[in-house]
């Protein structure tokens, strides 16, 4: 019969070891990758908020109103996402405009609100208005308050 002490190899605790500090890292690791992936899509949210607000003072410009979602999405060639109804949406964004616009309230300004809702996670919401001012609604406590 062989003996088994001479032969070289990775003990089990040895093993366990490292699968226990890898867990550790991906525990560290996980949180700092979503956070920074909700990062990069508010950043493009401001992006298509100012897009809007752009194509928002061109489309009163040529109709003394301003523009719905669907009417915005459709002039810029459904850049901002797939119109749902009166909504617009954009991967985990929902736009929408106050139940009620109509053309009338739509000669005098408009809201344009941006709303990232995702179960397990912090609730983001924008609001865009005739001024071009982007202001985020949720989460309290940011730079913006």
């Amino acid at each position: 019969m062989k003996s088994f002490s001479n032969q070289k190899g990775f003990s089990l605790v040895e093993l366990l070891l490292v699968v226990v500090i890898i867990g550790i890292v991906a525990a560290m690791a996980v949180p700092a990758y979503q956070k920074g992936i909700r990062a990069a899509e508010n950043g493009s949210i401001f992006g298509i908020l100012r897009t809007v607000s752009s194509t928002q003072v061109q489309f009163f410009s040529q109709n003394n109103r301003f523009a719905t979602l669907p009417e915005i999405n459709s002039s810029m060639s459904n850049a901002i996402g797939v119109t749902t109804a009166d909504k617009v949406v954009r991967g985990r964004y929902v736009f929408e405009m106050p139940p009620g616009t109509t053309n009338a309230t739509l000669a005098e300004g408009y809201t344009v609100s941006a709303v990232r809702s995702v179960s397990d996670d912090v609730v983001y919401r924008y609001e865009l208005n005739q001024s071009g001012k982007i202001t985020r609604i949720l989460p309290l406590g940011g730079p913006n308050d």
